[in-house]
């Protein structure tokens, strides 16, 4: 059983389990491209752009227009969580907390879901016929020793319409800090501020054509799951719903059931495979902000 459990041992009836605060499962996964994947690795392919040939004679040839293709490369992880209830800890306990474990654990994949997504966004990106070829994402915005600005979204926004992303499902990932960085930017003006403090009270979700996701999760090393660079930045960014894709392998799947091999304790077991990538540099892009 988990030896953290006995903190749950009680004298009086209790009629449920307090979760501590944690990020309740994925936040990402609604908004990226979502593929099923079979194998230990998949490939997605891709058309690139192509133009079309102005006819100046008649009964001239018909041309050839070579139409580029690439792919990119899904290779797939798995993600197992486990832990044991002793029957006598449901009788210290008054309770039976095996419910509450599986919601435990179905959060926990839904941050190792965000992980991996994240982790697609901001990493290299691999491509070619094997998959050998890796890629790193655009040339991100930088800090510039500011967090989370208007200049810096307008920049985003500027640099995804320049390269004629689609305006639909557009999204920044960030923290909660940035929220409040934009709540606290001298030069954003009174009708900005005011959708913005929306934004921060949960009211709208959504500013200058851009969904917001605050995602504020811990990876098993303590750390956020949006991560830092080397200079302590924090690493946001912008991306198209078509740009990430999450490939699942297999789906989250708990099972409940006795183990003999442990005094026939009550096992909660979850596990998942699945694996992320991103689709196209110009539908990612990294905003660096200081904190």
């Amino acid at each position: 059983m988990s030896i953290q459990v006995t903190t749950a041992f009680v004298e009086q009836y209790s009629a449920n389990v307090q979760h501590l605060v944690q990020q309740d499962g994925s936040k990402l996964r609604g908004s990226v491209r979502e593929e099923a994947v079979t194998g230990k690795n998949a490939f997605f392919e891709q058309i690139g752009a192509t133009s079309a040939q102005r006819r100046t004679s008649r009964h001239s040839d018909t041309p050839r227009v070579d139409t580029p293709h690439a792919r990119r490369r899904v290779s797939l992880e798995d993600f197992d969580w486990a832990d044991l209830i002793d029957n006598e800890d449901k009788v210290r306990m008054l309770i039976d907390p095996t419910s509450d474990y599986a919601r435990a654990a179905a959060m926990s994949m839904g941050r190792a879901m965000d992980e991996v997504l994240i982790d697609a966004a901001l990493g290299n990106a691999f491509t070619g016929v094997s998959g050998g070829t890796t890629v790193a994402g655009q040339t991100a915005i930088a800090a510039g020793g500011t967090g989370l600005t208007l200049a810096k979204l307008l920049s985003a926004k500027e640099t995804m319409d320049g390269d004629d992303v689609p305006e639909n499902g557009r999204v920044i990932v960030c923290t909660s800090e940035q929220i409040s960085d934009l709540l606290n930017t001298t030069e954003i003006k009174s009708s900005d501020f005011n959708t913005v403090k929306a934004l921060a009270r949960g009211e709208i979700d959504s500013f200058l054509g851009f969904e917001f996701v605050s995602v504020n999760g811990k990876r098993i090393d303590g750390t956020k799951l949006v991560p830092v660079d080397g200079s302590s930045d924090r690493r946001c960014f912008a991306f198209q719903n078509e740009g990430l894709l999450l490939g699942v392998g297999a789906d989250m799947t708990t099972k409940i059931s006795e183990r003999a091999d442990k005094n026939y304790a009550t096992q909660v077991f979850c596990s998942m495979s699945i694996g992320g990538t991103r689709m196209e540099e110009a539908r990612v892009l990294e905003i660096l902000c200081a904190e």
